[in-house]
């Protein structure tokens, strides 16, 4: 580690003059006393006097900071390699102060923000664990009576096993989710750009999502009749499956006779907004900052229910992220939500 010495000569210099005064005057008292007063020896004392103290208390003085502020960025170098070991060792102490301070307050937001991840990676290996355990534990469940005790009746077999083969496939359902949002993390996952028509796209996904709406009698509709295609520069298979989600979650979280409405609108001149707007239960403001997290669920118990990895909004953030675009959540507790984000126009 290079060391360099900011040197200040502040202290020095005014501990040289506080000796250079109290000994030349004690000089000239002691001249005056026995009647051999000299300027010329007055003088020349003083001088002397004070260069030599300016010398010996700034050698004392820096080379005793010097080793005890060295003991300090070595110990803290330790700790911290990338920020302090490139700056050099300091005497003045307002600014070693400083840092020193800067240094701790860093390191609290740093161990704070380390306690907050550790507490979220507990919790996501809970999430994961949850999730993954009830499809591998029903598909045991099954596969174990039919090997007891199952075999010899037909009806028993393919009921069993058609119900083994659903929790199969949402386990594989959730391990291609968590490898596309390892994908996107990674920047494994490219981003393939074509013009498109979203008009025409989010009528395929009311088409995919009408018998499951039916269910519970919701309506899946556009806000107006859009009689002209939208063009969108943006991957479209990607941007599907985002409104696939999106549909998907307000459905699931929507009421009975309720509805799913899509609005298209400009909102610069090369953006537009997309809106997935529902009038089920909503979301409480709580919730609001965890709902793109993978896993969360604001009603657990209900969500797990009506299936899905809980991975949906998850994969939304970073599908339109991957775009350099934007996503919004607005809710009213009680009375529904609204999901937006923007896309680039085609000029």
């Amino acid at each position: 580690m290079g060391l360099t010495f900011k040197k200040t000569y502040r202290f020095a210099v005014i501990s040289t003059l506080y000796i250079t005064l109290f000994s030349t005057s004690l000089i000239v008292v002691l001249s005056l006393l026995f009647s051999e007063f000299s300027w010329q020896m007055c003088l020349s004392f003083a001088v002397g006097i004070g260069v030599f103290s300016f010398f010996v208390l700034q050698y004392r003085v820096e080379h005793f900071i010097y080793r005890r502020v060295k003991k300090i960025y070595d110990d803290v170098s330790l700790l911290d390699s990338s920020t302090l070991r490139t700056q050099s060792i300091t005497t003045d102490m307002a600014t070693l102060t400083k840092e020193v301070k800067k240094f701790a307050t860093d390191k609290k937001l740093e161990i704070e923000n380390l306690k907050v991840r550790e507490e979220y990676r507990r919790e996501f290996m809970g999430n994961v664990s949850h999730e993954l355990k009830t499809p591998l534990f029903t598909v045991q469940g099954y596969l174990s009576t039919l090997i007891d005790s199952g075999m010899k009746d037909k009806d028993l077999r393919k009921k069993y096993l058609e119900r083994a083969e659903k929790g199969v496939e949402r386990l594989i359902y959730i391990v291609n989710d968590l490898d596309m949002i390892s994908k996107f993390e990674m920047g494994d996952l490219n981003v393939e750009y074509s013009e498109f028509n979203i008009v025409e796209l989010v009528q395929n996904v009311f088409d995919l999502l009408e018998m499951q709406a039916d269910k519970k009698n919701i309506i899946l509709m556009f806000d107006r009749k859009y009689s002209k295609p939208i063009k969108v520069y943006a991957d479209k298979d990607k941007i599907q499956q985002v409104v696939t989600n999106l549909i998907v979650n307000s459905i699931k979280y929507g009421k009975e006779n309720g509805t799913t409405e899509v609005t298209i609108e400009d909102l610069v001149k090369s953006k537009l907004i997309v809106r997935v707007r529902d009038n089920g239960e909503g979301i409480a403001q709580n919730h609001i900052p965890r709902l793109f997290e993978r896993f969360f669920r604001v009603d657990k118990s209900g969500a797990r229910s009506e299936g899905g990895s809980g991975l949906g909004l998850s994969i939304v953030k970073h599908i339109i992220e991957a775009h350099d675009e934007k996503i919004y959540v607005e809710s009213d507790f009680g009375k529904g939500s609204e999901f937006s984000f923007t896309l680039e126009k085609v000029k």
